[in-house]
């Protein structure tokens, strides 16, 4: 059974005191939900890993990207190996800031998937249209193709440690959201699309989070469509306060 999921990604934002006094309180609020039913990620950036890893216990911990590589002489990269090395369970891959950002291609990302499965870390495989894609029509096309470039090499098993965060590329930071029923829309496809591939128990299975501007207003508007399992927040992970209403919002449903 598909598990209900709130991450949160910090980006480049936070000192590292900042991020451990953000966490600590996130963390401690997360524990006095009783019983939480959502798993909680904190998607930090590298150099608070180890020191939020060390203070969570009713969170799990996440970074946002990894080097395709193994190891060796890639100054400023940060190998997967040594993200597992904190004791974080999960990485971002394929944020649509990274793919428009710095030329992230399928073929970059499948190197990066297979770096962080071979070290043991769960995924958040992030895929979505920009507003030119959506207004031609073609967002289904978008989708489909990064989902069967970026991840169908993946063997059944190996799929089952992906999590799938749908961002419409348009709603990121504009103040637009897409509606409820346009997140259903594509989650529903989205969730067609991998039972395509790897059969229908796998793809109910499968988490798909909502990437685009998901806040306190509208969390729980989205959360209540039967395949939206949870949210990718931005801006809103930034203040324990909005964070945790969201997280509300996902304990409802």
């Amino acid at each position: 059974m598909r598990k209900k999921i709130v991450a949160g990604n910090w980006k480049m934002n936070k000192s590292l005191q900042e991020g451990i006094e953000l966490a600590k309180e996130v963390n401690n609020r997360v524990k006095a939900l009783a019983p939480s039913q959502t798993l909680i990620i904190l998607g930090t950036p590298f150099i608070h890993l180890s020191e939020v890893n060390k203070i969570a216990d009713s969170v799990a911990i996440s970074a946002q990207n990894c080097a395709t590589e193994v190891s060796g002489a890639y100054t400023g990269e940060v190998s997967a190996a040594m993200i597992a090395s904190t004791g974080c369970q999960y990485v971002i891959l394929g944020h649509s800031e990274r793919r428009s950002y710095y030329g992230e291609t399928d073929e970059i990302l499948q190197k990066k998937v297979m770096r962080a499965l071979e070290n043991n870390l769960d995924i958040i495989f992030c895929v979505g249209e920009v507003l030119a894609d959506r207004e031609a029509g073609k967002h289904f096309d978008i989708v489909k193709s990064q989902l069967e470039n970026g991840l169908f090499n993946l063997s059944a098993e190996q799929f089952t440690h992906i999590i799938i965060a749908y961002e419409p590329v348009w709603a990121i930071g504009t103040g637009k959201t897409a509606t409820s029923a346009q997140a259903e829309e594509m989650h529903q496809f989205i969730r067609a699309t991998i039972a395509s591939r790897y059969g229908e128990k796998t793809a109910d299975d499968t988490s798909i989070l909502y990437g685009g501007s998901c806040n306190a207003k509208n969390a729980d508007e989205l959360f209540s469509q039967p395949n939206v399992d949870g949210g990718l927040i931005g801006g809103a992970s930034l203040k324990a306060d909005d964070f945790l209403a969201i997280i509300n919002a996902r304990q409802k449903h």
